[in-house]
């Protein structure tokens, strides 16, 4: 297969959903929907009536019906719910699963890959964060049952992930590790996955998908590749202006003075050092331009990867009324978009499109009730008589410290979960009525716009390609 020329990024809670995936695939280029959170998009689409029938009809697809029945008997509501009902929860995978908790989980994955690859044979990758490293095997094993072509990974080292992917193929039992804040030297912490268990039964062995590691660094695609058991087959080198999460800065942490944090030489990516390993690779960060695509070509990438284009394209997940008042923004040159280096409990750098009205206004956040009912960036801890908690900065302040976090760490911390997801639509509604506010995130740049909306103020997936392909205007002759 030859290595497309364009990645589209993966961008949650379901900015890259399957629609988007299917319009970039359609055109030859790598489709990718993001990972996270399909167990709690699959729910509430279900919950909010299917509209279309998408949902269903990818169940129906499902090579274990009787567990696509189970979750469509647990959550589907004809017509949807009410506008005063809040939305039925799904359960959180932590170390100990539980069955509904993976099926459900696996059956999200499976969804959203089979709906972005149904009707042609173009590719389709799922991306993933090794942050949330419970939910990877389900999330995984779902993806694979559909088929899916590609694995990206980022928000850390994928090191598990090859002799992950080989063994579900497989459908043999699984086991990843995951990291455990405060554990003893010696403790061994991981979660399992058993295929047979969660399906019932064993199909017929799986197609092992390629991975593409998404890094910061030629030192850390020189530390995946130098081992078969943690050598990807490909690297996305993502600079700090790509929207989402970004690396840290290397060194002193040191922040400018609107508060963004400052990068330096350290964290320039030694593109030949990369392209030595002779991995196919792309580049991603600001290359939404068809000078930057002919620029990567000319380095020795595979080509670029691109992320924001697509967030605003007519395909992305994002909300229409968000994804209108975005373009105007933009156009009037009044968006702005943050480096926050607190938004994110992750502790990773986390871009923030400045929307009033949205949860990046601190007056917003500020009124909204602080809870964790998603908590797919919680992280685990160790209690002191050595079980495993889960804590997230973004969940009460007085809980998080009764749980040993420091209060510091709260401080502008945004519950990401519940506002990425209702960023498509997909807010919960509390009982009490009230809705949750969006929250957008988008990357630095933004020049490529005035090329897509010359003609018209939106614009579609097919554009974007189309104008990243235009051969490129030469040089001025000097």
């Amino acid at each position: 297969m030859h290595p497309p020329a364009i990645v589209q990024g993966g961008m949650g809670v379901g900015v890259s959903g399957w629609r988007l995936a299917s319009a970039v695939a359609r055109s030859g280029q790598l489709g990718v929907v993001s990972g996270v959170a399909l167990d709690a998009l699959l729910a509430r689409r279900l919950q909010t009536g299917d509209d279309g029938g998408h949902v269903r009809r990818a169940l129906a697809r499902f090579p274990v019906p009787a567990v696509a029945r189970a979750v469509l008997d647990r959550y589907f509501v004809p017509g949807g719910l009410a506008d005063d009902r809040p939305m039925r929860p799904v359960p959180k995978l932590g170390l100990r699963q539980r069955l509904p908790a993976q099926q459900l989980a696996v059956v999200g994955a499976f969804a959203e890959v089979f709906l972005a690859k149904d009707g042609h044979g173009g590719p389709v990758g799922v991306n993933l964060l090794e942050k949330i490293q419970t939910a990877t095997p389900a999330a995984l094993y779902g993806a694979m049952l559909a088929g899916v072509d590609y694995v990206l990974m980022g928000a850390g080292l994928p090191t598990e992930i090859p002799g992950l992917l080989d063994t579900l193929a497989g459908h043999r039992p699984a086991r990843l590790s995951v990291t455990v804040h405060g554990a003893l030297p010696g403790e061994d912490h991981h979660v399992t996955f058993d295929p047979r268990t969660v399906l019932g039964e064993a199909p017929e062995p799986l197609r092992r998908p390629r991975l593409l590691a998404i890094v910061s660094s030629a030192t850390l695609a020189v530390y995946l590749a130098r081992d078969a058991a943690t050598r990807p087959d490909g690297f996305v080198l993502e600079t700090p202006v790509a929207g989402g999460h970004s690396a840290r800065p290397r060194g002193r942490l040191t922040l400018d003075d609107d508060g963004e944090p400052v990068y330096g030489p350290k964290d320039h990516i030694d593109v030949p050092k990369v392209a030595a390993l002779g991995l196919p690779f792309w580049l991603a960060g600001a290359q939404s331009s068809p000078e930057r695509l002919a620029a990567a070509r000319a380095a020795g990438a595979a080509g670029i990867q691109v992320g924001t284009a697509f967030a605003l394209c007519r395909e992305s997940g994002l909300d229409d009324g968000l994804k209108k008042r975005l373009l105007r923004e933009a156009a009037g040159e009044t968006l702005t978009v943050r480096n926050d280096v607190r938004a994110s409990p992750t502790g990773f750098p986390f871009k923030l499109a400045a929307l009033t009205g949205t949860a990046a206004d601190d007056r917003v956040y500020a009124d909204r009730p602080r809870l964790c009912d998603l908590g797919y960036l919680r992280t685990p801890y160790r209690r002191t008589n050595g079980t495993v908690g889960y804590r997230c900065p973004a969940e009460p302040v007085d809980e998080y410290v009764r749980k040993g976090g420091e209060a510091g760490d709260t401080v502008g911390s945004r519950c990401l979960c519940n506002g990425l997801t209702a960023t498509v639509g997909l807010g919960q509604r509390r009982a009490d009525g009230y809705l949750e506010p969006p929250l957008v995130t988008l990357g630095q740049d933004l020049t490529f716009l005035p090329h897509l909306t010359r003609h018209s103020a939106d614009y579609t997936a097919a554009d974007v390609i189309r104008y990243l392909l235009t051969a490129p205007a030469p040089s001025p002759a000097r």
